[in-house]
């Protein structure tokens, strides 16, 4: 399996929030130095920000991918920035100076509404055609609708819509594919008129959060069938196997807090069996009676070794030996903030895995807000990154103080041996003390590609 060979990280990317903050700031995209020798360790070096106020921008991916590799007039020197609520699209340059990206072309909701009838856009990949995929989660008038952008890689102009036929998943999330099983899976996670200012637990058992994986034929790009995980199970972040012979993966579940791995039969369809289950804890003091770990991303090594999740709520970050898939073996793990702290507005009444309530996290002096929530790996899979904020209406409602305080980046050290992760306590990128005032980092990107971007075909 070819895998991504790189020299160590010294710079990440990652887009920072305003929306929701109740500071009348655009959201932009940082750059983090994560040199250890630079004088400007843990620092935001650089800040792009958007022309425009309240995008939401959230997930990022590139324009070409190790797919191309074949090609030498293909660079990944373009990062493309969905905005999940503006519905805008931008293409940001990365390749003319990586450690100062500057805007390149911004895609109007308005062609994004007209040209594909599909709105608030998510997961970005490239495609070995040399063009870029994005999924969406609704039609523009915020209706559910799990439907797909598809941009020329050139130009960068909107083409249509990757799908064909009459049948469309009602909501959509994140997608993963791959070429030698003529198979891409999407995913859902809500109606986004419902889940757009907040999480209402009247929205429960209504049919407004997802429950299926959405398998669509590759190359005729038509929608085939749907596997079921659960009411209100809210799959999202999906990945399989980085081997492109494999025909399995995991998709994590954040309401239903279970990675279910998802499996090619014999029959040739596609099915999934719930391989962990996070128990909820029976609280006082919180939304809830039973508060869920709230799954949210989830990554697998480069070496098909390792899974790696973060549970938003309870505040850990959990790594699982994969080498028999069907039975992950938790090997890794490490509470780095969440909402059942001691000391906090919280009470644990009954805990099937603690004895105690973690005490609250402190690193460099700073208590941290929020709790883990995005990862990315380092390419030898010894460092893990991690941010604290999910989505700006949800960070605002379950975390007020991140909001406040402005969220993190930390860094997690990983036995890759026998498995096991500790907190880099030499590491922190604070949020908080942005000269617009604190915002809310989101997703983590490598120039050149990463864990969560490549897929070899």
């Amino acid at each position: 399996v070819s895998v991504l060979k790189g020299p160590r990280e010294e710079i990440v990317y990652v887009p920072c929030i305003y929306r929701n903050t109740g500071r009348k700031k655009p959201d932009f995209l940082a750059t983090v130095d994560v040199n250890p020798k630079s004088p400007h360790y843990c620092q935001v070096i650089h800040r792009l920000p958007m022309p425009n106020l309240g995008d939401e921008l959230h997930h990022s991916g590139w324009n070409a991918c190790s797919s191309c590799f074949g090609d030498a007039t293909k660079k990944r020197n373009r990062l493309i920035l969905p905005s999940l609520i503006s519905s805008r699209i931008y293409v940001v340059d990365v390749g003319t100076d990586p450690r100062a990206p500057r805007l390149f072309k911004v895609i109007n909701s308005e062609d994004v509404f007209w040209k594909c009838n599909l709105g608030y856009p998510h997961t970005s990949h490239c495609l070995g055609s040399g063009e870029i995929m994005i999924s969406t989660l609704g039609d523009p008038a915020g209706g559910g609708k799990g439907g797909f952008i598809l941009l020329d890689g050139e130009t960068f102009e909107i083409k249509g819509n990757w799908e064909k036929g009459d049948k469309i998943p009602p909501m959509g999330y994140d997608f993963w594919y791959q070429p030698r099983h003529n198979v891409l899976i999407s995913t859902e996670w809500g109606i986004p008129k419902c889940l757009g200012y907040g999480f209402d637990p009247n929205d429960l058992k209504k049919g407004r959060y997802g429950r299926r994986l959405n398998v669509w034929d590759w190359s005729a790009h038509t929608y085939v069938q749907a596997v079921d995980v659960g009411e209100d199970a809210a799959p999202l972040e999906i990945r399989f196997l980085h081997n492109p012979d494999a025909a399995e993966g995991y998709v994590g579940c954040t309401i239903s807090s279970a990675i279910h791995r998802f499996y090619k039969t014999e029959r040739g369809d596609w099915a999934a069996e719930k391989v962990i289950q996070v128990p909820s804890k029976k609280v006082e003091g919180w939304l809830l009676p039973d508060m869920p770990g709230f799954i949210t991303d989830i990554l697998i090594s480069l070496d098909d070794r390792f899974l790696y999740f973060s549970n938003w709520l309870h505040g850990d970050i959990r790594q699982y030996d994969i080498s028999d898939t069907r039975k992950p073996k938790l090997v890794g793990q490490v509470f780095v903030g969440g909402s059942v702290t001691k000391g906090g507005p919280v009470t644990v009444c009954r805990d099937e895995e603690l004895q105690r309530q973690p005490e609250p996290f402190f690193i460099k002096g700073k208590k941290v807000q929020g709790g883990p929530q995005m990862i990315q790996l380092s390419l030898d899979g010894k460092r893990l990154y991690v941010t604290t904020s999910l989505y700006s209406a949800w960070d605002r409602q379950f975390y007020p103080d991140l909001v406040k305080d402005g969220s993190v980046m930390l860094q997690l050290d990983v036995d890759t041996e026998q498995g096991g992760l500790t907190v880099n306590g030499s590491f922190l990128v604070d949020f908080g003390k942005e000269p617009d005032g604190p915002c809310l980092a989101h997703e983590i990107r490598y120039p050149g590609g990463d864990c969560t971007s490549d897929i070899w075909v």
